[in-house]
Formats: C-alpha cells, sequence, structure tokens
C-alpha cells in the first residue's frame, strides 16, 4: 500500500507495493498506532473529500483502508504507519470510487469498428441533436399535427423511406434483435430455409441458429458449407415453410470453390411460393464504398430494389450511428413486426432515435466525412502519411524514443470486411530502455488511454482511427512518459 513507510526493502506485489521488514516495532503496537475513522476524516484534506462525496462513502472508504492496513500489519509485512499517507490511500481510493468506469480511450489501432471500444464513433451533428433531444421534452411519441398520441418510429422511418427507398423501417436494441423480431413474428412455429454455409457466430458466441431458436421458428438448413444454389432452397420449400433468409457472411469468407445464388434469383423463388425473402445484411452499408477498396458490402438500398421483403443491419457499424438494429422492408410484414409484443421490449429510446436521425440525414445531405466511420475509411494513404510525419517529429524529439514510418494496414473490424484491408501508414516507436510492450502497457494504463499495437518490437500506431484533435494528447503523453519533461 502507498501509505506505508520504512527504510526496509520493498517487494513487488501484484496489486502495488508493500514493505517487508524485520522492525522490532510489535503487531500490537503498530495496530495501536492506526488512527481512528473520526480522527481521519477531521483532517482538511479528508473533510473536502467528504464534502465531495458524502459522509457515508467517506466512512466506507476510510474503513477498507484501515482494514486492509490492518491485514498487512497482521501478515508482517507493515513496518511503520505514516497519517498522510493513510490519507492518501484514502484520497485515492475515493476518488476511484466516484471516477467513471467508462470512459474515452484514443484508438490507434487501425480497427475502425473496434468492437471492444464501442464500434463506430457517433458524428458531432449527432451528438448535438442528441443533447437537444435529452435536455428536455421531445415530440418522441406526440403527433404535433393531430394533438393526439404518434409513433416513435416515423422520426427514422421517413428518412430510411429517402434514403433508401423503403415503404416502412424499424427500430430496435441491435441487429440480433431485429433478426430475432422479425423471424419470431415471421415464422414461429414454421421453417426458416438457410444455407449451411451462411450459418454464422458472430462475437460474443452468438450463433444464427440460437437466434432462430429462441425466436421460436425452425431452420432447414440446405447446400454446403462451399456451395448452395436456388434449387436446394427450392427443393426445402414445404406446406410448412414461410421464410428463405439470406445471411451477410460477417466476420469471415469462404474462397475458392464457391457458389451463392444472387439474391434476385432467391426473391423470385420466394415470391412464386408466396413466401418470404429476409435478408440480414448485418453491417449496415449504406452507400457503395467499393471505390475505397471496401468490396462484398453492396448498400441495403440494393436489396430492397431486388425486392426482399425485410432487410435488417446494425446502427454502429458501416452505418456509423448508434448502436441499434433497423429494419426496412414491405410495409404489411414490417406492421406485422411492429404489432410483436417483443417490439416494445426491444424498442430504443429517444436517445438512440435522435442520434440515428442525424445520422441518416447527413446521408441525405451528402455530408459523408461528418460520419467518423466513413471519413476514417475514404481517408488515403497519403493523407495519414502526412499527419504520422508529423507526430513523427514529435515523438522523435522526445528523450529515449526513435519514430520512423512505416507501410501498413487498417482494417474496418466489427464483423465487416473480413480479409480486407486499408492501407495506411504507420507510426513505429522504439524505446532504448523499454520494450515495445512496456511501451503498449504504459500508454494502455494512462489517462486517457491510448492504445495501439505491438508488432517484432514495435509500439505502432495507426492515425486513420485518431482525430486530429487527439494527434496534440498523444504527443505529450511522449513528452511525460518515463519522466521525460
Amino acid at each position: 500500500m502507498g501509505m506505508l513507510t520504512s527504510s526496509s526493502r520493498c517487494v513487488e506485489m501484484a496489486n502495488g507495493y508493500t514493505m517487508e521488514s524485520s522492525s522490532s516495532q510489535s503487531v500490537a503496537g503498530l495496530l495501536r498506532l492506526i488512527p481512528a475513522v473520526d480522527e481521519l476524516l477531521n483532517r482538511p484534506g479528508l473533510r473536502d473529500m467528504e464534502k465531495r462525496v458524502g459522509h457515508r462513502l467517506a466512512v466506507e472508504v476510510t474503513r477498507n483502508v484501515l482494514r486492509a492496513l490492518r491485514d498487512n500489519i497482521s501478515r508482517g509485512t507493515v513496518a511503520e504507519i505514516s497519517t498522510e499517507a493513510v490519507e492518501a490511500e484514502i484520497l485515492k481510493e475515493a476518488e476511484a470510487e466516484i471516477g467513471f468506469s467508462l470512459q474515452p480511450v484514443i484508438n490507434a489501432t487501425g480497427v475502425i469498428l473496434h468492437t471492444n471500444l464501442g464500434r463506430a464513433p457517433i458524428a458531432r451533428e449527432a451528438l448535438e441533436h442528441l443533447v437537444e433531444a435529452a435536455a428536455g421534452y421531445s415530440n418522441l411519441e406526440y403527433d404535433l399535427e393531430r394533438g393526439e398520441r404518434g409513433k416513435r418510429d416515423v422520426h427514422t422511418e421517413r428518412l430510411f423511406r429517402s434514403l433508401l427507398g423503403a415503404e416502412q423501417a424499424l427500430v430496435v436494441n441491435n441487429n440480433a434483435a431485429a433478426v430475432l423480431l422479425a423471424l419470431n413474428t415471421l415464422a414461429e412455429g414454421a421453417e426458416v430455409i438457410v444455407s449451411r454455409g451462411e450459418l454464422i457466430e458472430i462475437g460474443g458466441s452468438f450463433r444464427i441458429p440460437d437466434v432462430c431458436a429462441k425466436s421460436g421458428a425452425v431452420l432447414r438448413e440446405v447446400g454446403t458449407t462451399n456451395r448452395t444454389r436456388a434449387g436446394d432452397y427450392a427443393a426445402a420449400i414445404n406446406e410448412r415453410t414461410r421464410v428463405l433468409l439470406r445471411v451477410h457472411p460477417s466476420n469471415f469468407r469462404v474462397v475458392g470453390f464457391t457458389e451463392r445464388p444472387a439474391l434476385e434469383e432467391l426473391v423470385d423463388l420466394a415470391h412464386r411460393h408466396n413466401l418470404l425473402l429476409m435478408e440480414d445484411l448485418g453491417s449496415g452499408c449504406l452507400i457503395d464504398l467499393s471505390l475505397k477498396g471496401v468490396r462484398g458490402e453492396l448498400p441495403a438500398g440494393l436489396s430492397l430494389q431486388a425486392g426482399a421483403d425485410v432487410v435488417t443491419f446494425s446502427g454502429d457499424k458501416l452505418l456509423g450511428g448508434p448502436q441499434a438494429g433497423i429494419l426496412v422492408g414491405k410495409r404489411e410484414p414490417l406492421e406485422r413486426i411492429r404489432k410483436n409484443p417483443m417490439f416494445r421490449a426491444l424498442r430504443v429510446d429517444k436517445l438512440t432515435i435522435a442520434a440515428l436521425e442525424m445520422t441518416v440525414s447527413l446521408y441525405l445531405q451528402g455530408r459523408l466525412d461528418s460520419i467518423p466511420a466513413l471519413r476514417m475509411i475514404r481517408l488515403s494513404k497519403e493523407q495519414i502519411a502526412a499527419r504520422a510525419g508529423r507526430l513523427v517529429e514529435k515523438i522523435s524529439a522526445c528523450p529515449g524514443f526513435t519514430a520512423t514510418l512505416r507501410d501498413g494496414q487498417s482494417v474496418i473490424g466489427g464483423g465487416s470486411t473480413p480479409g480486407q484491408t486499408l492501407e495506411t501508414s504507420l507510426v513505429a516507436v522504439r524505446h532504448r530502455q523499454h520494450s515495445a510492450t512496456r511501451l503498449e502497457e504504459n500508454f494502455r494504463l494512462r489517462k486517457p488511454a491510448i492504445l495501439g499495437r505491438v508488432e517484432q518490437d514495435e509500439f505502432l500506431l495507426d492515425l486513420r482511427t485518431v482525430s486530429e484533435n487527439e494527434e496534440e494528447k498523444i504527443a505529450q503523453a511522449f513528452n511525460k512518459l518515463f519522466g521525460n519533461q
């Protein structure tokens, strides 16, 4: 513990430093020296702390610190007690208690839709609209023209109609919820036909077969892992079939000897048998990104144009908005889905609606670079190299550090574009005394945390996923690390 002082040697433990001593001071004598809770809380510094955190928390933290001190004394790992150090430990623990666990980080990994880091950053305009909607009352479910109760769907539905040509749109918590809700509504107790090669598992061990099972639908697999034809679907259709399901491959690719029917073929097959064609697009791409090297991510609007009845996708992946599951498509199946009692359990609040409404509005305005995820995808290697070069100069000026430019690759992530990369320019950092692993740890544990990656004993920073106003924070962090001033 930081409160312990002694001339004895320090022994590094997993949770910090304790003292090992052969002091003649007895355990009982040290225990008697421990200050009382009231005595400590009457010290000026702790009185101020109590005003900030409240009496209950101040007492609880103080008792916890003193309990730990008693335990260490009993184990013989304490030689002396410093009241000032005890106070400092209480202050530190109190600040930790009232601090936020969820905190911003600087993502220099080059993974744009980093699931562990919250996926897509939200556009500044979307945040402003969110704050405006959340700070007071809004017409979330109130029709101002008619003066009566309305539906919260209208705020996003009109935008998806304009952008994608959808007849109707619904928004729920995430895409897994969207798929679950749709299958429960459209095929509970009946069969859903899906290609064996599309029975994927996404992050967190969520599997398409499990989602189907929870929906109450019966999954009927057709084809093989690498080849499925329209005829395989046709041969499986029977009187219990309700939906043909097509699933985005998400975070994997099957290459080589493969075959998959075109969406138009499946739509035609479904409609000839009075069935519904549902497509789970997963990533939620709304525009053509092929010119930026992103292949295999067709815009959702093309699925609707091909005749798909229901299309689902995520809001916080390639769309670049808040976490949400979006269902777009034809009015009849969407109306049925909306009437499902599960919809109320899975629907989103005004904050998500506000952020999503503005994000989709930015698409309609053609302001794609205002959406952070799209701006990062669209950055060229040359644009990144210019910024990276400036950071290299600043890092190289810090004592002990050397920094150079390296060619490298960024990835989109978030279950999108597996196997595809974007060319980038990396800042490769070394220190004359410390390993790249030590650098990574030090930057990860500071505030704000700076997250990079380690390759070949170099600490790598990819500025594709770093905003320009974060670059100076990175430079300052290097200047302060290991005591540099």
